[in-house]
Order: structure tokens, then sequence, then C-alpha cells
């Protein structure tokens, strides 16, 4: 998973994942990474329109995202 995170940081990438929260809620995001150290990661968080910081053991999935949500049909 660090090595994807890696990557979508490296390419400037909006990425859509999903993350178990603190409570144990599965939560979904639309983030930009901006930096990872050790075993987590800063990044905006769209969904709370701020920085936030997550635990890269506690996302389950991450996939770009190539155009904004609004766009879908």
């Amino acid at each position: 998973m660090k090595e994807q995170l890696i990557k979508a940081m490296q390419r400037q990438q909006v990425v859509r994942m999903m993350y178990v929260a603190k409570s144990g809620a599965i939560t979904k995001r639309r983030v930009k990474i901006m930096k990872i150290v050790g075993d987590s990661f800063t990044a905006f968080c769209f969904t709370r329109q701020a920085k936030r910081s997550f635990i890269i053991n506690n996302v389950l999935a991450v996939t770009p995202v190539y155009r904004k949500e609004s766009e879908n049909v």
C-alpha cells in the first residue's frame, strides 16, 4: 500500500481511498497526498476541505481519480 501512496504523491495525483477511522468506521475519502513520514501521511482531504493525517495501515484501498465526481454519469 505504501508504494501506491508514494507513486500518487510523486505524480501529485488525487486518489480515492477507503480508510478505517479511529472510531472503527470505514470512510471513503478523496485526497491529495502531501507528505509521507514513517507509517503515516499527510494529505489534503477534499471531503473535509482540510489537511489531515492518516495511518498507512488503516488504508484499505486506493484508486486514482481521473475526473471529478460531479462528471460521473
